[in-house]
């Protein structure tokens, strides 16, 4: 896994080439909205058990299917799966955020994720509207203006938003 300081580096090394200055100025704003990226990091985490139960409830209502006799979150041990599972997704889009990049998310989360839940007759499309309903509410509680670090957050949330759809597009 890279961060995003690291892998400019390891691409300009690679070329052997210096940073350019619009290089070193995206890195230089990636940390003076640093404080902005740990205040989103803190609210989605502290607020994970919440975003999860929240968002498989909505699920659940919208897809009762899943949860009755037959589906694939029924029983209790099929639903703790489920929301382990989206508990695990969640957890690595908070690293993507806070590192700036997606590949941890790619590689450690997403990489082989469809095929598995292919594997186990597990409705990949639920999953993605799962995954979306995860993105509304942390968007929601990392963007509150309440006690976060002041400034335009708008690039900051469609970045975390972009983290979303890619989990959400790996498993649909």
């Amino acid at each position: 896994m890279y961060d995003a300081f690291t892998k400019v580096i390891s691409q300009a090394d690679a070329r052997g080439e210096m940073l350019s200055t619009a290089q070193l100025d995206a890195l230089g704003a990636m940390v003076a909205d640093s404080n902005k990226r740990m205040d989103a990091v803190n609210r989605i985490t502290s607020n994970a058990s919440t975003i999860v139960a929240n968002a498989a409830r909505s699920l659940f209502a919208e897809q009762p299917q899943l949860i009755a006799p037959g589906g694939n979150a029924y029983t209790s041990r099929r639903m703790a799966a489920c929301l382990r599972d989206m508990e695990i997704i969640l957890r690595y889009v908070t690293y993507a955020i806070f590192a700036g990049d997606a590949s941890v998310l790619e590689d450690r989360c997403l990489n082989g994720l469809r095929e598995t839940y292919l594997a186990l007759g597990t409705p990949g499309a639920s999953v993605a509207v799962g995954v979306e309903k995860m993105k509304e509410a942390a968007i929601a509680i990392a963007n509150d203006r309440n006690g976060i670090t002041p400034g335009d957050c708008s690039a900051l949330m469609a970045e975390i938003a972009t983290y979303f759809d890619r989990a959400a597009g790996a498993v649909a």
